[in-house]
C-alpha cells in the first residue's frame, strides 16, 4: 500500500528529510502520486514540512489508532498475518468470533476506536470510551490440547508487562489470573476465550484492553481510584501507533514460543518479576466459597497457591481475589 509505503519511509528517514522524487522513484509511482498521497495522510491527522530542495519531513502524527502508522512501524512481521483497525465495534473477542467462525484466516487482530458492549471476565463492563486506549482481540487456530491452555493468558501478561515497562518508568505487574496493575490501581485487563473440540482447541481469541492515553479526568466516579492510564505514570502522552506495532510483534512471537513450548523458562522468570501476589494475604472467591490464605506463586499449570492458616498449601484454577489490607 502506497500510504503504508511512504510512512515507512518518512519515519526511517526522522529527523531528517525525504527526497520526493526519491520516494517516487523507490515506490514505482509518479512525483504526483506522491504529493495527492500526502495530501490525503494530511487530511488524516499527519503534519509534514515540505522544502523544495529537500523533499519532505514528517513533523506530527495523529493520536489515535492508524492503520497504515502501525503497518509502518512494524519490526515483526508473520506471512498471512492481518490486522484491521475500526472505528466502532461491540467488542473485539466477539468481532474475532464472528470473522473465525466464518472462515476467516488465522491469525489476524482486530483493534478498535471504541467498543460498545467491551467486557472482561464474568461477562463485567470493561470501560470503552474513543479516548486514544486500546482495545484489541487477536484470533488464532491453535489446534493443541485444550489443558495446555492454562497458562496462556498468565504467559501473555507478563509478555506484555515486559512491552509496557519500556514506556512508563514504573514496573508493571499481573494480579492473577488477567489484571496488569501498578499497585492497587489497574491499567489492563485480558480474556482469553476459546472453542474446544474434543481433544484440541480449535480456535482462540485472546483479547486486551489498556488504559493507555485516557485523562484521570475522564474515567467515571467508580473507576477514579482503581484504575490508571500509561500516560498518567508517564507523564506524557503515549505513542499509541508505536506501542500498537510494538505489541502486534510481541504478542504473535509470544504465541509461537507457547505453542512450540518453548517459553516454559522463560515464563517461570518473568512470572517471579511481575507477579503482584506473591507473599499477599489474600481472599479468594471461589464460587460461592470463600478462601483466605498467602499466596506462594503459581504452579506449572498457572494454579494460583494459597497456602492457609494450617499450613496447607492448594492450587486454585479460577476465582476472585481480594488483596487483604496491609497491617
Amino acid at each position: 500500500m502506497t500510504e503504508t509505503l511512504i510512512l515507512r519511509e518518512l519515519i526511517a528517514a526522522e529527523p531528517g528529510w525525504v527526497s520526493g522524487g526519491a520516494m517516487a522513484a523507490k515506490l514505482g509511482v509518479s512525483r504526483v502520486s506522491v504529493w495527492h498521497q500526502m495530501e490525503k495522510l494530511r487530511a488524516q491527522g499527519f503534519s509534514f514540512e515540505a522544502q523544495p530542495a529537500r523533499g519532505y519531513r514528517l513533523s506530527g502524527r495523529p493520536g489515535m489508532l492508524h492503520a497504515g502508522l502501525v503497518e509502518a512501524q512494524l519490526k515483526i512481521r508473520r506471512k498471512g498475518f492481518t490486522f484491521a483497525v475500526l472505528d466502532e465495534v461491540d467488542s473485539t473477542n466477539d468481532e474475532c468470533a464472528r470473522q473465525l467462525a466464518a472462515g476467516k484466516t488465522a491469525p489476524f487482530a482486530i483493534f478498535a476506536q471504541k467498543q460498545t458492549k467491551g467486557r472482561g471476565r464474568f461477562g463485567r463492563v470493561w470501560h470503552s470510551a474513543a479516548k486514544g486506549n486500546l482495545y484489541c482481540s487477536f484470533a488464532f487456530r491453535p489446534r493443541i490440547a485444550p489443558e495446555r491452555m492454562q497458562t496462556f493468558t498468565l504467559w501473555m501478561g507478563v509478555t506484555i508487562c515486559e512491552l509496557v515497562s519500556k514506556f512508563v518508568p514504573v514496573l508493571p505487574g499481573v494480579k492473577w489470573p488477567n489484571d496488569i496493575v501498578f499497585g492497587a490501581r489497574k491499567a489492563g485487563g485480558m480474556l482469553t476465550e476459546a472453542r474446544v473440540d474434543a481433544d484440541e482447541i480449535r480456535d482462540m481469541v485472546f483479547g486486551l484492553g489498556l488504559n493507555v492515553n485516557s485523562p484521570a479526568s475522564d474515567w467515571p466516579s467508580e473507576l477514579s481510584r482503581r484504575a490508571v492510564s500509561l500516560s498518567e505514570l508517564a507523564g506524557v502522552p503515549i505513542d499509541l501507533n508505536r506501542l500498537t506495532a510494538a505489541l502486534i510483534g510481541r504478542v504473535l512471537l509470544a504465541y509461537e514460543r507457547f505453542t512450540d513450548g518453548d517459553h516454559v523458562d522463560l515464563f517461570a522468570e518473568l512470572w517471579n518479576k511481575h507477579d503482584v501476589l506473591r507473599g499477599r494475604e489474600v481472599t479468594l472467591v471461589e464460587g460461592t466459597r470463600k478462601r483466605r490464605g498467602k499466596v506462594l506463586g503459581v504452579d506449572d499449570v498457572g494454579s494460583l497457591l494459597l497456602r492457609d492458616d494450617h499450613g496447607h498449601t492448594r492450587g486454585f484454577r479460577a476465582g476472585e481475589v481480594t488483596v487483604e489490607k496491609d497491617a
